[in-house]
């Protein structure tokens, strides 16, 4: 078997060329807004307050729990290989590392659990309910990381990974809400798996 047979006969069933590749430029249009995200920015430490979280609800949302996922893996994989697209023009195994790491990958994660609560559903509170969801991963696990890198205590973890950011990321995630519900209304043609 040939290497493009190979390729074509691993396309799901149903999936054109053209409808693959508006996925693909989807998922990379995700990417580049999480990297976007990132760049504004309001330093704080340990963790910088970003935009990242709003793409990565929305990426969930539209994209669904595949390809939104695998467009945050872009976004990681991009990082990791040396652009500079963290917060703070970070880039590098250092930043997965670090006390952001948690954060960090959770994105794909959180992107697939909105994506897959939102498959059935669209209202506006079954919206909110998802990416809340998804943002409970993403501060689980970044609250976790925090605690093994750089507190060792888990108040002071808490506090930092997850209090701290709890209004900022309700903002995000009432405008996220709302702008998926608003844009999902009117044009519900993003390409999903």
């Amino acid at each position: 078997m040939s290497l493009s047979s190979k390729m074509v006969s691993s396309i799901p069933a149903g999936v054109t060329g053209q409808s693959a590749v508006s996925q693909f430029v989807w998922m990379i249009g995700f990417a580049a807004a999480t990297a976007l995200g990132a760049r504004i920015e309001i330093p704080h430490e340990p963790v910088p307050y970003t935009l990242q979280t709003l793409i990565v609800l929305l990426a969930g949302a539209f994209l669904g729990p595949r390809n939104g996922a695998i467009s945050q893996a872009m976004y990681l994989a991009a990082g990791l290989l040396g652009a500079p697209v963290f917060a703070g023009g970070g880039f590098g195994l250092v930043r997965i590392l670090g006390p952001t790491g948690g954060y960090l990958l959770a994105f794909p994660i959180a992107a697939a659990v909105v994506g897959f609560m939102q498959q059935e559903r669209r209202s506006l509170l079954w919206s909110f309910i998802s990416m809340t969801s998804g943002l409970l991963v993403i501060f689980a696990a970044g609250t976790a990381q925090l605690y093994a890198v750089y507190f060792r205590d888990w108040a002071e973890a808490f506090g930092a990974g997850f209090l701290i950011f709890s209004w900022w990321d309700m903002l995000k995630l009432s405008a996220a809400a709302m702008i998926y519900h608003e844009v999902s209304k009117r044009w519900t043609r993003v390409p999903r798996e």
